[in-house]
């Protein structure tokens, strides 16, 4: 079973690319983030014709996260992160797939440093956390999955001393992000390489894809039942040199 996530910066925007990227890689569910589309603007139809059923929470102009099936139902469990009902920012939703859960998850950036938008960062990961830990505690075999806005380690990160202030990179962020994993979850890319530099994402700016002057900020974390069946993980990052691609590529993990 091939599972993937992709924030693909607009849905619509960027529908010829995701398109071409699931008839080509055919994974067998996605998880897609900032959408950047309102609930009725979300491309169904599209969707459905490329072989997919799909969940969505869309939001104008900005976040938006879906789930997309190819073959196994899609039973929705929630569309937002609980702990706060006044959030109505649409940055998760979670799905049982094949007596699996896959919490899709978009997390907000946090920049500029220091500011109220660092802090909300840092609220939204402590919430994600408890939940996290609520469904290991409860023993469901599952996966987060999704653009964390988190490079976890110097190794993910081109030149890491330039971002030592910015929010994706603050000793913060890094260290809730460690904690989130030493709950029992599996960052499933170093799990398989544990020394390689990875990134899944290059800025529009500077040449930033020719010179592979990335960050690893899209993630897959395993409970351990599942990264017990964990059999390949890899980037398609040739999409991200597509014309009018995302500035993120798309990330997939395998499992038996």
């Amino acid at each position: 079973m091939k599972i993937a996530t992709y924030n693909v910066n607009g849905v619509n925007g960027r529908l010829p690319v995701l398109l071409r990227w699931l008839k080509e890689s055919k994974p067998d569910v996605v998880c897609l983030q900032e959408l950047k589309a309102p609930q009725e603007k979300f491309p169904l139809a599209a969707i459905n014709d490329a072989g997919y059923q799909a969940i969505w929470h869309g939001q104008k102009s900005w976040n938006g996260v879906a789930i997309l099936s190819a073959g196994a139902e899609l039973k929705e469990v929630r569309r937002e992160l609980p702990g706060d009902q006044e959030d109505i920012q649409s940055r998760y939703i979670e799905a049982i797939v094949n007596d699996m859960v896959i919490g899709c998850l978009y997390m907000p950036n946090g920049n500029p440093y220091p500011g109220p938008k660092f802090d909300y960062k840092l609220g939204w990961f402590k919430r994600f956390s408890a939940h996290a830990k609520n469904l290991l505690d409860r023993g469901i075999p599952a996966i987060l999955t999704g653009d964390f806005n988190v490079m976890p380690t110097e190794k993910d990160v081109y030149k890491p001393e330039r971002w030592i202030n910015d929010a994706l990179f603050r000793e913060e962020v890094r260290e809730a992000f460690k904690l989130l994993v030493d709950q029992g979850w599996t960052d499933a890319i170093r799990k398989l390489y544990p020394e390689d530099t990875i990134y899944t994402f290059w800025d529009y700016f500077r040449n930033a894809y020719g010179r592979d002057a990335g960050l690893r900020i899209d993630h897959f974390l395993l409970s351990f039942s599942i990264e017990k069946r964990l059999t390949g993980a890899g980037v398609n990052r040739e999409v991200r040199g597509w014309e009018k691609t995302s500035d993120h590529a798309p990330v997939w993990i395998e499992i038996k």
